[in-house]
């Protein structure tokens, strides 16, 4: 009896080891998430291409003529660096390992660009007429919309396919459309955004390393036990989620990024498209916070993508006092209350790296609408400062910013670049413009333009010391530049937001 069992434990013991050797050798060749049917690829790059196939098995890479091999890890894992490709398609795409490939016949080559944000980067074009007119006029745009959801770990693989046509987003597919048309070269997008969703949402864990309030916030995060079960009870639902549960995903830190930023890592593209904010512009301290967290993030991006090349172009937010029903909103006009004003000084802090450019969007916005529709000029400014980054250092993208400043005994001079045919939209004197002193009792300014100076005065600032432009929630301005693009926001001093 007992050898009986003893050659049925052997017998049992080597169907197992078989089946444990079959079942880790037998693991099929796969195609990272962004490599599909359909998929646009990045012109003029070497190109990251990664997936899987058996522990070290030889994995073959061919686009057209060209082929690349290489050898799987012990988890077999593969990645290769493709030689550049330039602009055109159909072409053909095709993995091969041992006796399995794939095969894709529809790949473009041309401009890929990755738009990300909340709610003013996901806003559909539908009720936007002169967008939604650009359908018909549109062609050569591809688009990878990335399906809403988190995890509370990293994510290798996301739910989204690569479809012929037009992203539903407002100001990605206005981008795409003034890209694609000025280019004329396919062009790619991969939508990853969602309403409500901070900053943090899209930050990776090891970044709590970096950012003290990031590491509070993931703690709180972790600890709470009854959070994580209602997060999995929600995601459970799948689609039958309601609003409320959507919403209640989409404000927490970290887990976005975790399956809708992660497994497009290192996609090859040119950069990343960024209209976020809103949901960090919730106290002065939140808004300041945010000059310090964005370049750094943005930093840790190019880490994860080993590019110091790879783009970032963000919006920064346009005018905005608040929800009409509030009777706490600041003055649309005044420069020293609580406003979004601080925000934006907060995101043009980006601009300290190299590879980066924020579109000023002031002279747009509703007033009581968080969600405004002149979402096309957005789209436009952002493609012109898109082709800039391929290598035009002269094209002017950007309205009039301040170079220089002079200060008299009675007057203030402000210096522009980019500021050739400086003037104003009416005819009138720039408005926007308020003067202090030492006081810090802000008065409006006397304003007048001279060749590409500004020069301030005012009957109520005898000695004026500082300036402040369009820096308040909703501020009427009409400075522009010979491309009609407005000036952006600015403060010279260094005083305190007044409570």
């Amino acid at each position: 009896m007992k050898t009986n069992i003893y050659m049925r434990t052997i017998s049992l013991c080597s169907i197992l080891f078989v089946l444990f050797v079959t079942s880790f050798y037998a693991q099929e060749l796969k195609l990272a998430s962004p490599f599909q049917e359909h998929m646009v690829l990045q012109q003029n790059m070497p190109l990251s291409i990664w997936g899987e196939a058996k522990p070290g098995a030889i994995v073959t890479v061919l686009i057209n003529d060209t082929s690349v091999n290489v050898e799987t890890n012990l988890n077999g894992e593969w990645q290769v660096k493709f030689p550049s490709q330039k602009a055109g398609g159909p072409y053909s795409f095709e993995v091969m390992s041992n006796t399995e490939s794939i095969h894709f016949k529809d790949v473009m080559v041309g401009e890929v660009w990755i738009c990300s944000g909340q709610s003013n980067m996901q806003m559909g074009y539908n009720n936007i007429p002169n967008i939604k007119a650009l359908e018909k006029l549109a062609g050569n745009i591809r688009t990878l919309e990335i399906q809403r959801t988190v995890s509370f770990e990293e994510q290798e693989y996301l739910n989204g396919e690569w479809q012929i046509g037009n992203p539903s987003s407002a100001v990605a597919f206005s981008f795409a459309h003034y890209l694609q048309k000025s280019l004329d070269v396919p062009v790619g997008i991969i939508l990853t955004s969602w309403g409500s969703s901070s900053i943090e949402g899209w930050m990776p864990r090891a970044m709590t390393k970096q950012l003290p309030h990031f590491k509070t916030m993931m703690n709180v995060f972790d600890a709470d036990s009854i959070k994580h079960k209602r997060i999995d009870e929600i995601l459970a639902k799948g689609k039958e989620r309601t609003t409320k549960e959507d919403i209640y995903l989409r404000t927490q830190p970290n887990i976005i990024f975790n399956s809708m930023l992660n497994p497009i890592i290192p996609i090859s593209c040119r950069g990343l498209v960024w209209y976020q904010g809103e949901a960090n512009a919730k106290s002065i301290e939140a808004m300041q916070q945010y000059g310090v967290t964005l370049p750094l993030w943005v930093k840790y991006l190019r880490k994860l993508w080993n590019s110091k090349e790879f783009q970032f172009l963000g919006v920064s937010l346009p005018g905005f006092v608040g929800k009409k029903e509030n009777k706490n909103n600041p003055s649309a006009e005044h420069p020293n209350e609580p406003s979004w004003a601080w925000f934006r000084e907060s995101q043009y802090k980006i601009l300290e790296l190299p590879n980066t450019g924020i579109i000023t969007t002031i002279d747009l916005g509703e007033a009581h609408d968080i969600h405004p529709k002149d979402k096309l000029p957005i789209g436009k400014r952002l493609a012109h400062m898109a082709i800039k980054t391929m290598g035009d250092k002269e094209m002017v993208v950007e309205g009039p910013s301040v170079s220089d400043i002079a200060i008299s005994r009675k007057s203030i001079t402000i210096s522009y670049k980019d500021a050739k045919g400086l003037k104003t939209t009416d005819g009138n004197s720039p408005l926007a413009f308020w003067l202090t002193d030492d006081s810090k009792n802000w008065h409006p300014a006397e304003s007048k333009i001279k060749g590409e100076k500004i020069v301030l005065t005012s009957s109520q600032v005898k000695h004026p010391l500082y300036f402040r432009y369009a820096f308040s929630a909703k501020p009427k301005v009409n400075l522009i530049n010979e491309l009609g693009l407005p000036a952006r926001p600015f403060r010279s001093d260094n005083f305190k937001v007044v409570p």
